[in-house]
């Protein structure tokens, strides 16, 4: 099974969309994923899943929650190889040190025309910001609230993008990746044969 996360966008903002985690977790086990977990409020979940077709089960999650709460957020899948490349990737390493000011934009398709000239005349004097291939770094050290170009950003890149804090990427690394060291509980034994029991030649040596 390969171990995901699906990220949720403008859920439990401002008393809109609401969506408790426990109820998330259900519809997530309902679609068949195994070990979900949930992190924080914004709508992060863990899991492990047979889905090989990432965008088509974020459509089924979402379609699920609407006919369940009503709405349908923008909902993007990712595994712990694109999280890690994304980790890698980030070309501001100092900025770590102020996780909660340092962004990365989790996009759904890399763009085909970015207007970047827009969003660097958007930009303030304090703001950094790069776009490479499926994700948008912004460091923001005035902080996202009030930053045009925090705002502008998925309009002038031409597809939806997801927004994390290097807190949250983090942390999401941490519990996926111990998500991912979970044994397959589908998996037979290295050992076992079809029906979970010792193979043939292992049989004949517990005999002796």
């Amino acid at each position: 099974m390969d171990t995901c996360i699906a990220l949720l966008r403008g859920v439990n903002v401002g008393g809109k969309n609401l969506l408790p985690m426990k109820q998330l977790t259900a519809v997530f086990e309902e679609l068949g994923a195994e070990s979900v977990k949930t992190y924080i409020q914004s709508g992060n979940v863990i899991f492990r899943h047979r889905h090989t077709d990432l965008t088509n089960l974020a459509k089924k999650i979402g379609v699920e929650i609407l006919k369940r709460f009503g709405f349908e957020p923008h909902i993007l899948v990712i595994t712990l190889t694109d999280l890690e490349s994304a980790m890698r990737s980030n070309p501001f390493p100092e900025a770590e040190s102020t996780p909660n000011l340092l962004h990365i934009g989790f996009l759904s398709s890399t763009p085909q025309a970015p207007d970047l000239t827009k969003l660097e005349n958007l930009k303030k004097d304090s703001e950094r910001f790069q776009l490479i291939g499926r994700f948008f770094y912004l460091h923001a050290p005035e902080g996202v609230g009030r930053s045009k170009l925090a705002s502008s950003s998925e309009r002038l890149l031409g597809v939806p993008i997801t927004d994390r804090n290097w807190n949250t990427v983090c942390k999401l690394q941490e519990l996926t990746t111990a998500c991912d060291s979970q044994p397959d509980r589908h998996r037979l034994p290295e050992k076992a044969g079809l029906a979970g029991q010792l193979p043939a030649r292992d049989a004949n040596k517990a005999k002796l």
